[in-house]
């Protein structure tokens, strides 16, 4: 499942790319991809969409960032060459 948000800056839709690799428009059921909507609630009526049904969205449409107002980032890197040495 790859979620995306489409559309000019501030505007954007919720979307998701189907496994034909065409964007449906998601946001008849999700009013958008934040924090407060991002759960297994959310996750589990995704999973349930038949997404042929969906409408299509244009591939030329402007990719924006697949979540809005993050709250925290949290990621582990090797970023220094003691760290790939302990791994």
């Amino acid at each position: 499942m790859k979620l995306l948000r489409v559309g000019s800056k501030g505007k954007e839709k919720p979307a998701i790319l189907d496994v034909d690799g065409k964007i449906r428009d998601i946001s008849s059921h999700i009013k958008d991809l934040n924090p407060e909507n991002l759960n297994f609630e959310t996750f589990s009526k995704i999973e349930n969409f038949e997404l042929s049904k969906l409408p299509e969205l244009s591939s030329n449409e402007r990719l924006g960032s697949c979540i809005t107002n993050p709250g925290k980032f949290v990621a582990i890197g090797l970023n220094y060459s003691d760290h790939a040495v302990e791994v």
